[in-house]
């Protein structure tokens, strides 16, 4: 590593653990904050959820663990590529990275197909390090599109998505006082909800239909069942965001300290709000049209 490197403190001593090694632990120290009063633990998880989404759960597990106020992360030498640097002394967050080996096929089989002659097989994991934004210094990051309050367009992609799916979505005075409820393969919305609320019924309802259609490993209980979609409800509102209060305080007492529940429910939370989210993502299309308009509007001023 060069002397530049060297201004952040890595600690490389430790020797790397697997990623059900990482969770577990994660999973454990989480039971141990919750049933000694801190509640806000489980946020901590949640809100790095929203956050990180792009992430494995070992690794956002790790993060907030570590550094829970971290809000924006990147390796040393991303950083520098952003026009930032880490500051002296800096210790790094660590995080497991995949080693991505080559299988090589026989002659035989290559010629067979010579555009798929060599696979890429995970080999295993290796630490590395991350660095929060607030651990460097430099030029100014461009601000990413947040919504505050209001979904925006991103209730419409969420709509598009959900059907998308196959799940036909209705609106239904008939189901008050419920917000949303799920048939599976159907969804019924209470109209009149504001903006948000909305948003966060139909993420809610969605979750339903991804996490709670199919068999668990685990049997789930229909208050467990509940929790985990708004929990999904939760991370997917702070991703875009939405003001969504706080994550439920009485989360761990639904599993009775049982660490496989927990972990399992983490994991299906994560990955469904990360599945959500991706859909959430404005097409190049958008993305090309909104230039345009910005564009014009500044050509017309």
């Amino acid at each position: 590593m060069s002397t530049t490197a060297n201004t952040a403190t890595l600690e490389t001593k430790e020797q790397p653990k697997t990623a059900r090694e990482v969770i577990a632990e994660n999973v454990q120290l989480l039971i141990e904050q919750l049933e000694a009063g801190r509640s806000e633990a489980l946020t901590g998880y949640l809100n790095a959820m929203s956050r990180f989404h792009n992430y494995s759960l070992g690794n956002i597990l790790e993060i907030a663990r570590q550094r829970p106020d971290a809000t924006r992360v990147a390796g040393f030498w991303t950083w520098k590529n952003l026009g930032r640097s880490v500051k002296k002394g800096e210790k790094g967050i660590r995080i497991l990275a995949p080693i991505i080996g080559v299988h090589r096929k026989k002659d035989a089989e290559a010629e067979k197909d010579v555009t798929k002659q060599n696979t890429a097989v995970l080999c295993g994991f290796r630490s590395t390090y991350v660095f929060d934004v607030s651990q460097t210094d430099g030029a100014d990051l461009p601000d990413m599109h947040q919504v505050s309050g209001d979904p925006g367009e991103t209730s419409e992609r969420l709509a598009a998505f959900v059907r998308t799916r196959g799940i036909t979505l209705v609106y239904n005075p008939n189901i008050s006082p419920a917000l949303g409820m799920s048939y599976g393969g159907r969804i019924a919305i209470l109209p009149g909800q504001s903006k948000a609320e909305e948003f966060s019924t139909l993420v809610h309802e969605t979750a339903h239909e991804l996490l709670h259609k199919a068999e668990r490993r685990t049997a789930t209980t229909k208050t467990v069942r509940e929790t985990e979609a708004e929990a999904v409800a939760f991370v997917v509102g702070k991703a875009v965001g939405l003001v969504t209060g706080t994550a439920s305080a009485d989360y761990i007492h639904l599993y009775h300290g049982n660490a496989s529940l927990l972990a399992e429910s983490l994991e299906v939370i994560q990955k469904t709000a990360a599945v959500i989210l991706a859909a959430l993502e404005p097409t190049l299309e958008e993305e090309n049209d909104t230039a345009a308009t910005d564009e014009f509007t500044e050509v017309a001023a």
